[in-house]
């Protein structure tokens, strides 16, 4: 499994972090940008880019997208046919967990205004390690999903 990760400038620093937990774990990524503070920048500029690159090997790959408050990261990158993105930006993590077992998010999108490192670290780390359930009535759902992402 790989991570393919990106931020705009107001995930740049918590992408660094989180980029170093996944270094310590020997966990594979490529970071897609960006790659310099560049407080002008435009979160869908490198957000699109992840979505795509996990649309076209899911079965390898995971995202991880970062922004200001992460809700128009998810936006970008659930406009990729076969993206189900999901916003973190605290709270309980439970919604980590359920947005794996249940929906079999590819990609996660963390708010960095709203969370500390740790909790970040502690979101990603539920995340990567949660395994989509398999129950038939997620499946089907998500088959729902993908049915219409088809027409």
């Amino acid at each position: 499994m790989k991570i393919i990760i990106g931020s705009d400038h107001a995930g740049f620093e918590l992408k660094g972090k989180i980029k170093e937990y996944l270094d310590g774990l020997n966990f594979e990524y490529e970071d897609l940008g960006a790659n310099s503070l560049d407080p002008s920048d435009d979160y869908p500029d490198f957000i699109i880019p992840v979505a795509k690159k996990v649309a076209k090997n899911p079965k390898e790959n995971l995202g991880i997208v970062i922004g200001g408050s992460g809700q128009g990261e998810a936006i970008a990158a659930n406009k990729i046919k076969g993206i189900r993105a999901t916003v973190y930006y605290g709270g309980s993590l439970n919604i980590v967990k359920l947005s794996r077992t249940h929906n079999n998010s590819n990609i996660l999108s963390l708010g960095a205004r709203f969370l500390t490192e740790g909790e970040a670290i502690e979101a990603v780390k539920l995340w990567i390690e949660t395994p989509f359930s398999n129950e038939e009535r997620h499946k089907r759902r998500i088959g729902k999903i993908e049915g219409f992402e088809n027409k």
